[in-house]
């Protein structure tokens, strides 16, 4: 088994569109903005908060939105694992 092959990270960023780049910049410093996140998606993307947070875990499996801010889909990566392992945790009765 032969090493994958390394992505150019220039072609990678290319290949979001400009709302996904948005997107991922918003969720950078979302904190900046006055009021409830929610309202900022729906003024900002003109989406609801649901479909935004869909949006935002296929980008987050995006090897181009990880060439855009590695730091920040790694954290989101890790936020997402934790979420599920608490919410599988407490299926099975466990308390992490």
């Amino acid at each position: 088994m032969g090493a994958a092959p390394e992505v150019d990270t220039a072609q990678s960023v290319a290949e979001l569109s400009d709302r996904d780049r948005r997107i991922i910049d918003f969720e950078r410093q979302w904190w900046k903005y006055a009021g409830a996140k929610e309202q900022a998606i729906k003024d900002l993307f003109d989406m609801s908060a649901t479909r935004y947070y869909q949006v935002l875990n296929q980008l987050v499996d995006s090897p181009a939105a990880l060439a855009h801010d590695p730091m920040l889909i790694k954290r989101l990566r890790r936020m997402r694992a934790q979420r599920q392992k608490s919410r599988s945790a407490r299926r099975l009765g466990f308390e992490l």
